[in-house]
């Protein structure tokens, strides 16, 4: 099985140009670390990322408010992806930055195929499109941050998770998840 993403099509983009934009080559026995909310904080998000290479994840998908390009630098090397939060206010250099280093930028939504299981991701911050993924019950699984609160929920066929976040929390978390059998880990981060 490959994992695919599916981007939003950007101005002047056409479905082959952005076909071309998909990433792909993770078995269904890819480890997937999940993150969210770093905030800007270096030291927090390199501990994050020693926490969940250290639990065996492969491919990375942060769920917003990365805060600047010092982020998305502990991601150049390995596979990610990431969608805008409410607090990534530079979005235009955000991307075009994260092109330069080979993560995905999934604009403020994206949809990611592992396995066979469809993945929905967000930041959590629109109302509506939680509401019209909710609706919809087409995704296997959920991913947010947002709230700053880990969560993992069933809603109809949508496994809906938030790992936690890396600021402004008492307890720092991320997750791994193995979309092969289901099985998810909230890691706590120390710094």
């Amino acid at each position: 099985m490959r994992c695919r993403l599916r981007l939003p099509l950007c101005p002047g983009d056409n479905e082959t140009t952005q076909a071309s934009r998909l990433l792909s080559g993770y078995s269904s026995a890819v480890l997937i670390g999940l993150l969210s909310d770093t905030h800007d904080d270096l030291d927090a998000t390199i501990a994050a990322m020693r926490v969940l290479r250290g639990a065996g994840a492969e491919f990375f998908i942060h769920a917003g408010d990365l805060g600047s390009d010092q982020i998305l630098d502990v991601f150049a090397g390995d596979q990610a992806a990431f969608v805008f939060g409410n607090n990534d206010f530079d979005r235009r250099e955000l991307a075009r930055y994260s092109g330069t280093i080979g993560v995905q930028c999934l604009d403020a939504y994206g949809e990611i195929t592992v396995g066979g299981k469809l993945f929905a991701v967000t930041h959590g911050d629109d109302p509506v499109r939680l509401r019209k993924i909710q609706t919809e019950q087409r995704h296997d699984y959920l991913i947010t941050g947002h709230t700053h609160i880990r969560r993992d929920e069933k809603l109809g066929r949508i496994r809906w998770i938030n790992p936690g976040a890396l600021h402004r929390t008492r307890q720092k978390t991320v997750a791994v998840l193995d979309p092969a059998t289901d099985v998810l880990k909230f890691l706590n981060v120390a710094i």
